[in-house]
């Protein structure tokens, strides 16, 4: 039907006669629903593709015509310039190709080692874990001096504080990383992991037992180390959590060995130990985006040499075993039919579209590991350092047994503090801290400064003060901040469903009454592209989660495994 109205519009664009304007508008009229359906679905590709088309193509000028990247970019020299606009450089050029991978490796002037051993490939994919996130308390009120009021000064000054890293992944991929001369290590009783410098040339993934000890559960119990895919008690389902259980066959990168061991883990068992030759080799390019980004003068600009580094991280965990075979059939016998099709042992699904197109997909017979995903997992190990050892090595010295970890989500941190001042704690070691972002004339006498450096915190709340906080589960809370609209967030429920149909006290009564929330949302979907509205009845809050145990009558969680959780 949609070839047949083609076919009538081309007719008449080839007679190319004025007369036949009236017949074009006959078949409009004719066919208005079939052209309004088919802009819908222009208005959709154009959404998707137009930028990535037009980008490509503003690739292929010549760099003198680029009259409006070099205004917006005028504070670039002519060698800086050139690298932004390079093939395989510019954002677009990489982001949108895969194949432009093999640009960034020449600009770094380093090419990475096929892993060609099979264990090996499974030994480092079994210790790719992603960003963990969880709750420890449920609800937290601040008493802060600076919001006169509701300050009471016969109770102890608290403090809620969103401490987020800048650049986390940015700053990993500053780290030395592995790129060739894989082998396993064969005296493997002999090998001292703890003596084993940060920046050695030569770094190590291990497959070890760990003993978590009784003795330093209560010191951990806001964020214990390690985090491992574990199945949850009584249940059958597998997640990525962080427990106080002691740790199998668990696949570490040598550095978090190291810190686990120094905070109290123990050693039992070494399986096996993976060795290569590793340095800060993509460092030059992290900090030029970082030197650009820290230039930029608008979200656009801070966003997008954010994402340069981002994209790098991303095709190196790129899992080529997601990769399919589909294939479009248009007939139904021959050599390459749908009927040949079916009839292959590696046939696994089909999808009919219509009486002469069907889609079949075939499971891969042969997957090529030509990823550097153990760059990817390094990176990511690497990542989960500067969050413990900001945690660990900086917040509970300063602030012992007064601090509490409310809220963990990859990079950032949400904290209970209860001291005089934290806003003199952040002055006075201010290169810890990014405080770019705060009003010039604060009430804190905080200087602006270390703006955008990988690694370093930041107040999310620029120095607004955070008033309350309530969460339930991983994506699932609600922050209070003053001059600001309540920050909400729901996993899987869409924006506009929580900032309309979903308030503050809807969080607290939640958690008071131990009930659950749903609300109802619109969808828009696809099967066999044919494009649909579904309105569907959503969990949006529930005060159930089974990443921690839930001390009764209580906010408070224990990670499990923790010696006081019942049997």
């Amino acid at each position: 039907m949609a070839s047949h109205l083609a076919d009538r519009i081309l007719e008449y664009l080839d007679t190319h006669d004025e007369t036949n304007s009236l017949y074009l508008a006959d078949i409009l009229q004719e066919d208005h629903q079939k052209i309004v359906g088919a802009i819908k679905s222009l208005e959709t590709v154009h959404d998707k593709f137009l930028n990535t088309s037009l980008e490509k193509l503003v690739s292929y000028l010549d760099k003198s015509k680029l009259k409006i990247i070099r205004s917006e970019f005028s504070n670039l020299d002519v060698e800086d310039f050139d690298l932004l606009t390079r093939i395989g450089v510019f954002p677009y050029e990489y982001i949108n190709s895969v194949d432009k991978l093999n640009g960034m490796l020449k600009y770094i002037g380093i090419r990475f080692e096929l892993l060609t051993d099979i264990d090996m490939v499974m030994f480092v994919e079994r210790g790719v874990r992603g960003g963990f996130s969880q709750y420890s308390h449920r609800y937290a009120q601040a008493n802060n001096k600076y919001n006169a009021s509701s300050y009471d000064p016969w109770e102890p000054s608290t403090y809620l504080m969103y401490f987020d890293v800048n650049n986390l992944y940015g700053w990993a991929m500053s780290e030395s990383l592995p790129y060739e001369e894989f082998q396993w290590v064969a005296n493997i009783e002999r090998f001292d992991v703890m003596s084993v410098s940060s920046d050695s040339v030569i770094g190590y993934i291990l497959k070890v037992d760990l003993a978590y000890p009784q003795s330093v559960h209560d010191a951990h119990v806001d964020l214990p180390f390690c985090p491992t895919r574990e199945r949850l008690p009584r249940k059958r389902n597998v997640k990525l959590l962080v427990t106080l259980y002691s740790k199998e066959r668990c696949i570490v990168y040598y550095r978090n060995l190291q810190q686990c061991i120094h905070h109290g883990l123990r050693i039992t068992k070494i399986y096996r130990i993976l060795q290569f030759a590793q340095s800060p080799w993509l460092r030059g390019y992290i900090e030029l985006n970082t030197r650009f980004r820290m230039l930029a003068n608008n979200e656009f600009e801070k966003n997008l040499y954010k994402l340069m580094n981002n994209a790098v991280f991303g095709k190196t965990m790129e899992n080529v075993r997601d990769h399919v075979d589909v294939r479009l059939i248009t007939r139904w016998d021959g050599r390459y039919s749908a009927e040949a099709m079916i009839a292959k042992p590696n046939f696994h699904s089909r999808s009919i579209f219509s009486e002469n197109l069907v889609a079949v997909e075939l499971r891969k017979l042969e997957v090529k590991m030509n990823k550097p995903i153990y760059v990817c997992m390094c990176i990511i190990e690497i990542a989960k350092l500067r969050l413990y050892e900001f945690h660990y090595e900086y917040i509970i010295l300063l602030y012992r047994d007064t601090c509490k970890i409310l809220y963990t989500d990859t990079d950032s941190l949400i904290y209970l503090l209860e001291c005089e001042n934290v806003y003199e704690d952040i002055k006075r070691d201010i290169a810890r801290f990014d405080t770019s972002d705060y009003p010039e004339r604060n009430a804190y006498g905080i200087p602006r400064v270390n703006n955008k450096i990988p690694g370093l915190m930041k107040d999310e709340n620029c120095g607004a003060i955070m008033t309350e906080f309530i969460g339930f589960r991983a994506k699932m809370y609600a922050l209070r901040v003053i001059g600001k609209n309540d920050t909400k967030r729901i996993k899987d429920v869409k924006k506009n469903v929580v900032a309309k149909a979903i308030i503050f006290d809807d969080y607290v009564r939640c958690l008071n009454d131990v009930t659950v929330l749903s609300r109802r949302q619109s969808c828009i979907q696809s099967t066999l592209h044919e494009v649909y509205t579904v309105s569907e009845l959503k969990l949006a809050l529930s005060p159930y989660d089974d990443k921690r145990y839930v001390v009764p009558e209580s906010v408070t969680t224990l990670p499990w495994g923790h010696y006081k959780i019942p049997l």
